[in-house]
């Protein structure tokens, strides 16, 4: 190979459209703008969502709820999960080394969704009360 032989591939160079160029060009005279108007113009167009002043869609609906800032920090775990991580006591940090709850988590909350048959110790892990049932009726415990 040598430089004066190097080729783009072929397709990935093509001619850039030329308009405003005569009527037998087929896209002469308007240049395929139409007539008119505000896309006619050069310089001329609008932002995104305008409607010729009109109110525009996003401010006629109403807006209904919001989502939370916090609920990053926020994790949930299932009985299931517990049950196959097989460790005897569990905290925040045990689930962020296994992957289980991100690495931003705060606040972690078992909820009763699965079988747990293995006797599992939570330190500063919260639980729903049929999580907490269920953990106790394994023998054991919430803290």
């Amino acid at each position: 190979m040598q430089l004066n032989t190097i080729k783009p591939a072929a397709g990935a160079k093509h001619a850039k459209r030329r308009v405003g160029r005569g009527i037998g060009s087929g896209l002469g005279k308007t240049a395929g703008r139409g007539h008119k108007g505000q896309k006619s113009r050069s310089g001329g167009y609008h932002k995104v969502g305008f409607e010729g002043g009109q109110m525009p869609m996003h401010r006629r609906l109403p807006k209904r709820g919001f989502k939370s800032r916090l609920l990053k920090y926020n994790a949930e775990i299932t009985l299931g999960t517990l049950q196959q991580l097989g460790a005897d006591t569990v905290d925040i940090l045990t689930l962020k080394q296994a992957g289980l709850v991100g690495e931003l988590a705060k606040v972690v909350k078992v909820i009763k969704s699965g079988e747990l048959k293995k006797a599992v110790r939570l330190t500063g892990i919260g639980a729903t009360a049929g999580a907490k049932a269920a953990i106790e009726a394994a023998g054991g415990s919430v803290a």
